[in-house]
């Protein structure tokens, strides 16, 4: 696989704008002219036409149109730990069906955004999780940090388990998920302080998944430098 133009998007915990920022993301390359996709890996929850909420959004937001199978290459019905939706259907993930999806959009896409469920260590079945699925796919790591109370010790705890796997983190983004974080600038300081990759960008409380706002692609900050 081409490892180039591939990054995983993870979190400090589910729910805190995953989807958001790579939307966001998506935007800013489809902006600039290049060929963008976003891929939901594993999804859980579907809506009454059996599509993943997520998964559409990415799908909505990227340039190249991919196939569902591709774009979104396990989708399990019930809204559970992926691990548990994947049982209740007698289904288990294969890594090598996710890392050759991804590599199948590479070849049509400029940069591709592969999105997590849940956090960095989400269960994908009774031994795996998706940082197993990092691993295999062998690409660097873009953290979304949910500022709420709680958020320096998850993503503490998010970077010492990337960095734990010799995995390159390749940037983080704060996503401001509470409009009414006490200590919000003193708490981005800290994270700026003891993150060790370059904040990629802050994304507002309430802005839009199409606004493209001040995030930055890793590469963009490399190239800035």
């Amino acid at each position: 696989m081409r490892k180039s133009g591939i990054w995983f998007l993870t979190g400090t915990d589910t729910e805190i704008g995953k989807t958001h920022a790579a939307c966001q993301l998506l935007a800013r390359a489809r902006r600039q002219g290049l060929r963008a996709a976003g891929i939901k890996a594993v999804a859980a929850g579907v809506d009454e036409t059996g599509v993943n909420e997520d998964a559409r959004a990415l799908a909505a937001a990227s340039s190249v149109p991919l196939p569902s199978t591709i774009q979104n290459p396990y989708c399990f019905k019930a809204p559970l730990s992926p691990h548990l939706a994947a049982a209740q259907e007698g289904r288990a993930v294969d890594l090598n069906e996710i890392v050759a999806a991804v590599a199948e959009a590479r070849m049509h896409a400029d940069r591709v955004l592969v999105e997590g469920a849940g956090g960095f260590l989400c269960p994908l079945g009774e031994t795996l999780t998706m940082a197993d699925l990092v691993q295999a796919l062998g690409v660097p790591v873009i953290v979304v940090v949910g500022l709420r109370l709680g958020c320096l010790n998850h993503a503490r705890l998010t970077v010492e388990a990337i960095e734990s796997r010799q995995l390159i983190l390749a940037g983080w983004i704060a996503n401001c998920i509470d409009p009414n974080m006490a200590a919000l600038e003193g708490n981005l300081a800290t994270l700026r302080r003891t993150i060790p990759a370059p904040c990629l960008g802050v994304i507002a409380h309430g802005s839009r998944r199409d606004e493209i706002g001040w995030l930055r692609w890793p590469d963009e900050i490399e190239m800035k430098c």
